[in-house]
């Protein structure tokens, strides 16, 4: 596929400047990758997973537009992007170009990312000791678990929408790309929604267990207890409660403690957000490395692009603090989130908090006569009390689901969410939209259409 072209050809480029000067002219074809250039030491692998985490880290991926794009796309009269940048508009009113930019650059630096991984787990055996071996195999895999599980819920129809064993889902490339000689043989086509679930999962579970309950760097790195809320996740878009809520209960030990208030968790007030106690897995930025892309279209201190609506503040229970995260404007004026003000801020991707959702939704959801770890009601009340809400004396599942949508705010669930729970939403122009509406679905690349022949389109694009 082309992305894997592009993604080799750069290798290929960074290898051929490597050369020493008395060399230049000694040009060698830069359509393959000679076996002696790629990784031959344990520290090169080491490096070469450093660099799966690097890729992840890049805007079009967690450094904010899979986040920020799937919520534009689910909005219903919530947010409004508000910015001069066409693609995240068409995004925001579900009228999305077959050419749209952020389209496809997410799913080029998604499948870069995928083909690092495939590079890192076809040479493990260059690994010098079975417990990195393991280790190094459990990260790569978890990464590439991510990035089919973003892709499949972005360009594909949900898992409940129709039949997943028949509706196409995305390519599986499992094998890292080392030549482009055999160009046909790079043209895959989509695989279905079951398959590439069935791919995660498997991922996800040897990922679980290979891994340790502590990474090589703090919280920086993934450990078991990411993996175990990547498989809630999974279980959760599955409608898999009793998986999910045990996944999350795995998730949920010791070593992780909600912040004392709902502001410590996203805002430093310095331009540096490091990790916190809740924080399970963190996307790490400096003013040396990477972009926070969330920082950039959130903060009125940056584009500001994304307006909040009152629509969506009518939903807080006034005494509610989590409205302290937002900067309110009078009538006819913008109103901004918060959460990403720190330039620089580490981006949180799975916190303490959606696990306790998880697993209150997932018990209460599979009827369990007696829930895994602690009642939905106790979960429920936990994160109410963090932002000085009353606690609950019952819950309901538009309790759960109610309190999911605030907490979780503007974090990238609100697509997987609308449609797991088969909601609609309505467009800018009035028209009602069903979870099941093709508008609700990215289109493939039209860039990869032209290239392989063997993709074929989503509907009404």
């Amino acid at each position: 596929m082309k992305k894997t072209v592009y993604a080799l050809a750069a290798v290929l480029l960074l290898m051929g400047t490597m050369t020493s000067c008395d060399k230049k002219l000694e040009i060698e074809p830069l359509n393959n990758v000679n076996a002696d250039k790629a990784l031959r030491t344990s520290s090169d692998v080491e490096a070469a997973l450093v660099g799966c985490y690097t890729g992840i880290q890049n805007a079009p991926l967690y450094g904010g537009y899979i986040q920020l794009m799937s919520d534009l796309l689910a909005d219903d009269g919530e947010i409004s992007f508000v910015g001069t940048f066409i693609p995240p508009n068409q995004i925001n009113r579900k009228v999305i170009q077959k050419d749209n930019g952020f389209v496809s650059t997410i799913w080029v630096n998604a499948y870069n990312v995928i083909n690092r991984t495939n590079n890192v787990l076809a040479n493990l055996d260059k690994l010098d000791t079975p417990i990195k071996m393991a280790r190094v195999e459990g990260e790569a895999r978890l990464i590439r678990a991510a990035m089919y599980f973003e892709l499949v819920r972005l360009y594909a129809k949900d898992w409940g929408d129709g039949s997943p064993t028949a509706n196409p889902g995305v390519p599986l490339v499992l094998t890292f790309t080392l030549s482009l000689d055999n160009l046909p043989a790079l043209q895959v086509k989509r695989s279905t929604v079951a398959e590439v679930y069935a791919q995660v999962l498997a991922d996800l579970t040897a990922a679980e267990t290979k891994m340790t309950a502590n990474s090589t760097s703090g919280n920086f790195f993934a450990n078991t207890y990411v993996a175990a809320g990547f498989l809630s996740r999974v279980y959760l878009q599955q409608g898999r409660f009793a998986e999910a809520a045990a996944a999350a209960n795995r998730a949920i030990v010791p070593k992780y403690v909600l912040t004392p208030s709902y502001v410590d968790e996203f805002y430093s007030g310095a331009d540096l957000l490091p990790n916190s106690s809740e924080d399970i897995f963190a996307i790490q930025f400096t003013a040396q490395s990477g972009v926070n892309d969330l920082n950039t279209f959130y903060s009125a201190d940056q584009r500001g692009d994304i307006s909040i609506e009152q629509a969506h503040f009518d939903l807080y229970d006034p005494t509610d603090e989590r409205l302290d995260l937002f900067s309110i404007g009078a009538a006819g004026q913008q109103s901004y989130s918060n959460k990403y003000d720190s330039q620089y801020g580490n981006i949180k991707l799975l916190r303490l908090a959606e696990m306790y959702l998880t697993r209150a939704e997932g018990n209460f959801r599979a009827g369990t006569t007696v829930p895994v770890g602690a009642t939905p009601l106790a979960d429920i009340n936990r994160v109410r009390a963090r932002v000085g809400l009353t606690p609950l004396t019952a819950v309901t599942k538009d309790d759960i689901l109610l309190e999911r949508k605030l907490e979780l705010a503007f974090e990238g669930f609100r697509l997987g969410d609308l449609k797991r729970n088969k909601e609609s939403v309505t467009d800018p122009n009035g028209v009602v939209l069903p979870f099941s509406s093709p508008r609700l679905v990215f289109p493939i690349p039209l860039r990869e259409i032209n290239v392989n022949p063997n993709l074929t389109q989503n509907p009404g694009y």
